[in-house]
């Protein structure tokens, strides 16, 4: 039999695995005691102090004494662990805190006339006494895992660990908008938040790109409700940490979930992007399983497939009604194809413009027969995709966006190899505000920064001046580039993550630089972007894997329509 300490610190392990997981457990306490402020201070990164103060209903002495017990909870009513309608239930949070670090609690009902405190180190429960304290209560977590050293060690970095429970923060924020929120990281101000109505919550948190297009999403299956935002697919990121899930007002990520958002977009924005969404899922406590994880991180369905089919609807039906959306089309239901001839004039279209190309390759003459694979250019189609016969009678069909991010990666890596990416100044700095951590995320790595042509530095707390932008890319709009750079080294928090992964992070310049589908070509820019093509390597594919090219030889052709 293990001894009761042993048991403590190995049940504290697998509750508390980092800094913010202590943090969710304290604010989840804090909605469950029906609180309608919550302040979250934190110091180095939560290793060194985290503290959550609320004016919830609070503890009386003796409540205080059971609380840092081991599955001692006020809020099951029997030992029904099906019908669960609160955030925390198992009673393990506390004693697994006070387990692994120097937990001091202070709590006052109110009515009450004065507060108790108790204080728990490493195990060690020590008495409960009168202490001074406003009505509700504060949680003072020091030194964490200084009982478990051998966990402490697979820490991240501070700054990893704060970004990771201003992430938590968020999370819960959105869930609970009806209750103000104050975050604070090394005495710096991440946000405060007063008590709000959703779509106001949604719009502070997740930005202003993404507040410009949010669309509302509602939904009804059965006793299923679905209700929330999704942004329009003009805004999307690189990874899911925008997306955030509610379910029964508890932030879970859920793989099921997370699957029907990606199909509800996977017909409206590139592959490898993610769309942004606030979604609230509200079902009977019975056909929602939380006790699958001890740190009630993943949740179980009863029926995964009705919460899908919900999901993939209500997006659907919410990105169809967006101004100049249209749903996703069949196969049966496509529009006729609108051929651009290379001799016509533009018109009313957008201005044909020159590539950001090598003047050789711009005044690339007519190809002769047989020496360009690619062929000739005679056509655009959907403004989007260039047709070229090759002198063997093949059908070349290039996708413009995907061939010339391929490029503009290609000659931004090899101005990177000659030294660094040659910058542009721009005429006027420009100013992109910031989540305060994506800020200072760059700002961190304006060098390295400096080395791919985007010069930047620190503007306030919460945004970034921009002076140059790599010359290749033009004058592209600087706000989305550094929302998926900053988003880019959040994935690779260590400090020498931008210089490891520079190849991506020119991908990610050569993505936002490129030709964007829907521009129309002239015939001269079609081929030259076919013989630079031609004389780039790896140009079959795009920065993210994608072809950027079919070809259909002759022989293909006349077996699809039955001559051979």
């Amino acid at each position: 039999m293990l001894a009761e300490g042993t048991i403590n610190r190995i049940a504290a392990g697998e509750v508390i695995e980092r800094p913010a997981a202590a943090v969710r457990e304290l604010i989840e306490n804090a909605l469950d005691a029906h609180a309608s402020r919550i302040a979250v201070g934190i110091q180095g990164g939560g290793i060194v102090r985290i503290e959550v103060t609320d004016d919830g209903v609070g503890m009386a002495a003796d409540d205080l004494a059971l609380a840092v017990q081991r599955h001692a909870t006020s809020k099951l009513a029997d030992d029904d662990l099906v019908r669960i309608e609160t955030l925390g239930f198992r009673g393990e949070a506390l004693p697994s805190i006070g387990a692994a670090a120097r937990l001091h609690i202070t709590s006052r009902p109110h009515g009450a006339a004065h507060a108790a405190a108790i204080r728990v180190e490493g195990g060690r429960v020590g008495e409960v006494g009168p202490a001074p304290g406003t009505p509700g209560t504060r949680v003072v977590v020091e030194d964490l895992f200084f009982a478990t050293p051998a966990r402490r060690k697979f820490l991240k970095t501070p700054r990893a660990e704060a970004d990771a429970i201003e992430v938590a923060v968020r999370r819960l924020a959105l869930a609970a908008p009806h209750v103000a929120f104050r975050y604070e990281s090394d005495g710096r101000l991440g946000f405060e938040l007063p008590a709000q109505d959703r779509a106001a919550r949604i719009a502070a948190l997740l930005g202003p790109d993404a507040a410009a297009v949010l669309r509302p999403v509602e939904g009804v299956r059965g006793d299923l409700t679905l209700s929330g935002f999704a942004c329009l697919p003009t805004v999307s990121r690189v990874t899911v940490a925008a997306q955030t899930l509610i379910v029964n007002g508890r932030p879970v990520a859920d793989p099921v979930l997370r699957t029907a958002v990606r199909v509800a977009y996977r017909d409206v924005i590139a592959s490898g992007r993610h769309g942004v969404v606030a979604l609230y899922l509200n079902l009977p406590p019975e056909a929602l399983d939380v006790n699958v994880h001890p740190a009630k991180a993943e949740v179980r369905f009863r029926d995964p497939a009705e919460i899908r089919a919900l999901v993939i609807g209500s997006i659907g039906r919410a990105l169809a009604g967006g101004a100049g959306q249209a749903a996703p089309m069949s196969f049966f239901s496509r529009p006729k194809l609108r051929l651009v001839r290379p001799a016509r004039p533009g018109g009313f279209a957008e201005p044909i413009l020159a590539f950001p190309m090598p003047p050789a390759a711009r005044q690339a003459p007519a190809p002769p027969s047989s020496d360009f694979p690619l062929g000739a250019a005679v056509a655009q189609v959907l403004d989007t995709y260039v047709i070229a016969v090759a002198a063997d009678g093949s059908l070349v069909l290039v996708d413009q966006h995907a061939a010339h991010e391929r490029l503009t990666h290609e000659a931004l890596r090899a101005q990177l190899l000659e030294g660094g990416v040659r910058a542009q100044p721009l005429l006027l700095p420009a100013v992109v505000d910031l989540p305060p951590a994506d800020a200072r995320r760059l700002t961190d790595h304006a060098g390295a920064l400096g080395r791919l042509g985007l010069e930047i530095e620190p503007f306030g707390p919460g945004a970034v001046l921009v002076r140059a932008l790599p010359a290749l890319l033009g004058t592209p709009d600087p706000a989305p580039l550094l929302r998926d750079l900053a988003e880019e080294l959040a994935e690779h928090d260590e400090a020498t993550a931008l210089d490891s992964r520079l190849d991506a992070a020119v991908a990610r310049l050569a993505c936002h630089g490129s030709v964007r589908a829907g521009r129309r070509l002239g015939a001269a820019e079609m081929d030259a972007l076919l013989r630079q093509m031609e004389a780039t390597p790896r140009a079959a594919t795009c920065s993210h894997g994608r072809p950027t090219f079919l070809k259909l030889s002759r022989g293909e052709i006349e077996r699809m329509f039955g001559r051979r």
